[in-house]
């Protein structure tokens, strides 16, 4: 047994690693300050004695006792991380740079959960870990992008100056149960339309592309790189790639008895025009691979929010 902190481990992926690590038999320190994350994703667990709940935000330091910290506090759809870009910037990097000091004070391996956001709208197809990226430093996504970016040097300064040992993952769109309904991303946002009956938005002409990565999947390749010891920044997503028009109408089909069409907006500014990751890495040096097919994925995330939007009614 580990004993093991999840920041943001009431969000929607921490909330998922908190559920397979108390499930792997470890004592598991969930700590969040519920901007973003929701109690109720941790409700099942309380009765579980290795489980704590520590209502705290990161950007003030925190002096816990853990063997390993995986850190994934941080707004990370628009909606959210755009609402007070001063305090995303701040949630990076000063709570890393709190989270990498506890980290060498109790000699434990820390994960960063860094984010494909921070090639951009990148210039490189398929993106490598090897490509820097294409990033508008004061643009609207900047606070959480070169948030990410400028944790990811503090965490690898941390690892070359102080010998603490880290992980990095990039990680893609993911997508599951306990997403935020009004958290702006794409499958959200057209599977909730969907349910009400509401046309589907889509931003742009449809022709931007994304890759979807079931959450399952996602905390499988979080629990490898964890185990790893690998320091360098790793690629986790799904290389499927769809266009967001072919994804609408994949959740238009899938949700039958709607009245829903598709409508159209503005493109937002810096959004980017094709995302797909290079998994390669993650491939040869975790033995990871996303197992979880799309239509099975969208099947149990759409039946999450058919509950959460009938116990809004």
């Amino acid at each position: 047994m580990k004993t093991v902190l999840v920041t943001g481990g009431a969000g929607f992926i921490g909330s998922h690693l908190v559920e397979r690590l108390l499930n792997e038999g470890h004592a598991v320190i969930a700590l969040d300050n519920f901007f973003t994350g929701a109690r109720k994703n941790l409700l099942p667990f309380l009765t579980n004695g290795n489980f704590e709940i520590v209502r705290h935000d990161v950007v003030t330091p925190v002096l816990l006792e853990a063997d390993q910290v995986y850190h994934l506090a941080c707004p990370a759809s628009p909606v959210h991380y755009q609402n007070n870009p001063i305090k995303t910037l701040k949630t990076s990097v000063l709570g890393t740079l709190n989270m990498l000091g506890l980290a060498k004070r109790l000699k434990a391996r820390i994960l960063f959960s860094s984010t494909s956001e921070v090639y951009g709208d990148p210039l490189v197809h398929p993106q490598s870990e090897s490509y820097s990226g294409n990033v508008n430093p004061v643009g609207p996504r900047a606070c959480y992008d070169e948030g990410k970016r400028a944790a990811e040097t503090l965490m690898v300064g941390y690892r070359d100056y102080n010998g603490v040992n880290v992980a990095i993952a990039r990680i893609f769109n993911t997508y599951g149960p306990r997403m935020l309904p009004n958290d702006g991303r794409v499958i959200s946002n057209f599977i909730c339309q969907a349910l009400k009956g509401e046309d589907l938005t889509i931003y742009g002409d449809g022709s931007q592309t994304r890759s979807f990565c079931y959450v399952s999947d996602l905390v499988e390749g979080l629990i490898r790189l964890m185990e790893s010891g690998e320091s360098n920044p790793i690629n986790l997503g799904n290389p499927h790639e769809l266009t967001v028009l072919d994804i609408a109408r994949k959740i238009l089909d899938m949700i039958p008895n709607t009245n829903s069409g598709i409508a159209y907006g503005t493109l937002p500014k810096d959004d980017p025009h094709r995302r797909k990751p290079d998994i390669s890495l993650a491939r040869r040096v975790l033995g990871w691979n996303p197992t979880v097919p799309l239509e099975e994925g969208l099947t149990h995330t759409i039946a999450y929010f058919r509950q959460e939007l009938e116990g809004q009614t």
